[in-house]
């Protein structure tokens, strides 16, 4: 393997250094010695792509390097305001114009997985694909009964190209976290590993379909985002088929506009669906690249978005959700106090972290963004210097928060393109105060306390069994509780003492009473009683002097 893995970086070298993105290549430092070598070898001692623009040359060798570098250059793409102008608009091609392969082999795949001819199937179908992306393509297609739908079908060998891909990331994130500084801290193995099953979830197009149902079903009657009909009869492992809708693609503002459309109420309609999706559904649509993402203007006053591409799902433990929310308020109301506290309760800083030191980075980060006006902040901005913060207190990254990060990043570089003047703190500031007040209301709580009830009532079965296991296993001198700890000689000292004092105390305690009720009721003679009396009350006196 580690064969494989290392000729695949030579073979990605080799491509970044034949459409002349040399500069990418001495940048990695991995390879800088190779470079000479690489300059010597014949293939490539002529690069025509040398004399195109950078922005086609990387889109090209992005291209070339298959699926899981065409989906960097996806997320790259949907942040112009943090890439140069020229990349930008060359990697969003990326997004839905990836180069297609042969419609004859889309043709043979999709036969295979329905076992019989494409004309049983469909009453019509589309051999060029609309539209090409780096796992898939998708064809257009009638159903006999009439239906215009798309065929969605995954490209030849995806598992394979992408299974060599994932060695190379997991070596390099090995690699990272032996030897780089922040290696640990930023904790590159689990952030590959979480992206690897990421990444092959994608190529399930049944659990794609079925994202999509779920998606639908959250969604059902909104005015905000419209979901496609799955048409499960026809969906196969590697083939789906899906309604198909006829919108304006969200990356042609121009068109939107002459169509009249009100941009503002669209952009602000995005930053609510995504916070919808994140808090109150807990479940999101974690790939809203504009490739995905179709407008539907049938009233222009009143725009609703289509969303298409459900490959990617994210959802977040409930634990993660409240500390999400929390952090969002307190930026909001810039109590970096909370913040701070914030974050090492949740235990994305060390515990010895001092907040009051955590809360003043977070304000000299905050302080001169928050003094612009709203529609200046850039949420994007905001994380890169948060991150350069994080570094100081050895802030670790949270793997299961990266694709809600980057979610969170498309969303609002797709605001921005549509509307410059989008207030992304403003438009989510009410839906996570609706949120939180919700999830802290007596009707929640009930709420929460009914659904729970039926595992509440099977654990409530079992108690009295496991009680009269334990009882036994006390009678019978077995029971043991295991703890590990590193004070526990000191702790178990502690508790021998205390017991041995309780139980001083308790027989102290008996004799005192017991002299002064026998000299109470008059028993002769009385002398028995007093001597009772005063060794209890020398035992207690002894045993507090001791104290």
């Amino acid at each position: 393997m580690k064969l494989r893995v290392a000729w695949r970086m030579l073979q990605i070298q080799r491509v970044l250094v034949r459409h002349g993105l040399d500069d990418f290549v001495a940048a990695t430092h991995l390879y800088r010695p190779l470079m000479l070598i690489l300059y010597l070898l014949p293939w490539n001692w002529f690069r025509p792509l040398r004399d195109q623009p950078r922005g086609v040359r990387l889109r090209l060798a992005l291209e070339e390097l298959g699926p899981i570098f065409v989906k960097f250059g996806q997320a790259l793409s949907t942040r112009p305001d943090l890439l140069p102008a020229d990349l930008a608009t060359e990697l969003a091609k990326l997004q839905d114009q990836v180069p297609p392969f042969a419609g004859a082999e889309a043709r043979a795949i999709i036969e295979r997985a329905y076992g019989r001819p494409l004309s049983e199937v469909f009453a019509t179908f589309e051999e060029d694909a609309f539209a090409a992306a780096s796992i898939a393509q998708v064809h257009g297609a009638t159903l006999h009964g009439g239906k215009d739908v798309v065929v969605k079908v995954l490209r030849p060998d995806m598992a394979l190209v992408i299974g060599r891909d994932l060695e190379v990331l997991h070596a390099l994130a090995g690699l990272a976290e032996r030897y780089w500084i922040d290696g640990r801290r930023l904790r590159p193995i689990e952030v590959v590993r979480e992206y690897q099953k990421t990444i092959l979830d994608e190529l399930d197009l049944m659990r794609e379909a079925a994202n999509a149902a779920q998606l639908k079903r959250n969604f059902a009657g909104s005015t905000l985002l419209y979901v496609p009909e799955v048409y499960w009869d026809y969906c196969r492992a590697n083939v789906m088929v899906m309604e198909r809708i006829h919108g304006v693609p969200i990356s042609d503002v121009q068109r939107l506009r002459s169509l009249k459309t009100n941009i503002a109420r669209l952009a602000e309609n995005g930053v609510e669906i995504f916070f919808t999706q994140v808090f109150r559904h807990n479940f999101f649509h974690a790939d809203m690249h504009p490739g995905n993402i179709f407008v539907l203007v049938d009233d222009p006053e009143k725009p609703r978005y289509a969303a298409v591409d459900f490959g990617i799902v994210g959802t977040l433990s409930p634990r993660d959700q409240y500390y999400l929310a929390e952090n969002f308020l307190a930026f909001f109301d810039r109590d970096y106090h909370r913040v701070a506290k914030l974050h090492i309760d949740s235990g994305w800083v060390p515990p010895e972290t001092r907040v009051d030191e955590l809360e003043s980075a977070v304000r000299t980060v905050c302080e001169p963004i928050f003094n612009k006006p709203l529609k200046d902040i850039s949420f994007g901005q905001v994380l890169v210097r948060l991150f350069e913060t994080a570094r100081r207190f050895n802030m670790e990254i949270q793997p299961q928060l990266v694709l809600l990060e980057k979610t969170l990043l498309n969303i609002e570089g797709l605001g921005r393109q549509l509307y410059p003047e989008l207030d992304l703190w403003k438009t989510a500031h009410p839906i996570l105060r609706d949120w939180m007040r919700e999830r802290t209301s007596g009707r929640a709580i009930v709420e929460r306390l009914r659904s729970n009830l039926p595992e509440l009532a099977e654990a409530a079965k079992t108690l009295p069994q496991l009680l009269q296991g334990v009882i036994q296993q006390v009678a019978d001198g077995r029971f043991r509780l295991q703890v590990d700890s590193p004070g526990i000689e000191d702790l178990k000292r502690t508790v021998r003492e205390t017991n041995a004092r309780r139980d001083a105390i308790t027989i102290a305690g008996v004799l005192l009473l017991g002299g002064i009720v026998w000299v109470a009721v008059g028993h002769n003679p009385p002398w028995p009683g007093w001597v009772l009396a005063v060794t209890g009350a020398i035992w207690v006196f002894g045993v507090w002097r001791r104290d």
